[in-house]
């Protein structure tokens, strides 16, 4: 059997080429100039809309890929802003309005938000991805294609 003869199907391991663009064209990611990203299909390793997309590809095959907010980072929640006060952060850090933070909850489990304002009352954070709420748009091309091994298959991804 050749690579050609195989399909994207579970337990697949999937190397794909790929550019991500939104309504207005622009380009927010893309493996050009970069390894192709490498995941087990069937494992919600990667947005279920373009996993979705992918079954019964072939390698060398192209195709673009529309993805719905729902089925890609989710619809924006208005719930996930919260203002928070300004003494929070260290005195010499600089927020911008755009700025990704690491932060930790009360469990101690990490966060990431967006500084959406910053204003005399305090700085409003946005806990949605950033990319929530956005149709995403990708070219894809399938540039390899091989079964998972026994151990990828049980661990859930692949191994390099």
């Amino acid at each position: 059997m050749t690579d050609t003869m195989l399909k994207v199907a579970d337990g697949m391991v999937v190397s794909l080429d790929y550019t991500l663009c939104l309504d207005d064209g622009q380009v927010i990611d893309s493996s050009n100039g970069r390894e192709a990203l490498q995941f087990l299909q069937g494992q919600g390793q990667i947005i279920p809309g373009l996993e979705q997309a992918l079954y019964g590809m072939e390698v060398g095959e192209e195709k673009e890929v529309e993805v719905a907010p729902g089925d890609g980072y989710g619809e924006t929640d208005p719930d996930a802003y919260q203002m928070v006060p300004h003494d929070v952060f260290p005195p010499d850090m600089e927020l911008s309005e755009g700025m990704g933070l690491r932060m930790r909850d009360e469990a101690g489990q990490p966060l990431e938000a967006y500084v959406a304002d910053v204003s005399p009352e305090g700085v409003l954070l946005d806990f949605n991805h950033p990319l929530a709420g956005e149709t995403l748009y990708f070219h894809v091309k399938i540039a390899d294609l091989r079964p998972g091994t026994s151990e990828e298959l049980d661990h859930g991804h692949v191994h390099n």
